[in-house]
């Protein structure tokens, strides 16, 4: 199975791990801003040799059996400026009907898939 390989750290110690960043809940209509950062404590390299090609946000709303895709963003420019961060992050802003699970993946071109996960409550 695929979950058998994607891998789960602490982002604060691991630099494969996505980082999510948003308000634990959120009122029912308004927009939340998400940002998730692969290498925000601990550098990850983004050469053309070892790089973030992606990054995925989905949703898993409580009680629901699939997962919903919210964004994707593939990066392109691995190693172009070697000026730049050596961290990958997007921000999005979304609106969740239910409160549930966020879960964000990230994909290294030699580490593989990595993952990560935080609850989010709508409220009336």
């Amino acid at each position: 199975m695929l979950s058998d390989f994607v891998k789960s750290a602490d982002w604060k110690t691991e630099k494969h791990v996505p980082a999510i960043e948003c308000a634990g809940s959120v009122n029912a209509g308004s927009p939340l801003a998400v940002t998730v950062t692969v290498g925000r404590e601990v550098a990850h390299p983004n050469t053309a040799e070892h790089h973030i090609a992606w990054i995925a946000l989905h949703v898993v709303p409580d009680g629901a059996k699939a997962s919903i895709e919210l964004a994707r963003c593939e990066f392109s420019a691995h190693g172009a400026n070697p000026a730049a961060a050596t961290c990958s992050a997007v921000t999005v802003s979304v609106t969740l009907a239910a409160s549930g699970t966020l879960y964000a993946t990230a994909y290294c071109n030699i580490h593989g898939l990595w993952s990560s996960e935080k609850a989010v409550a709508v409220t009336a």
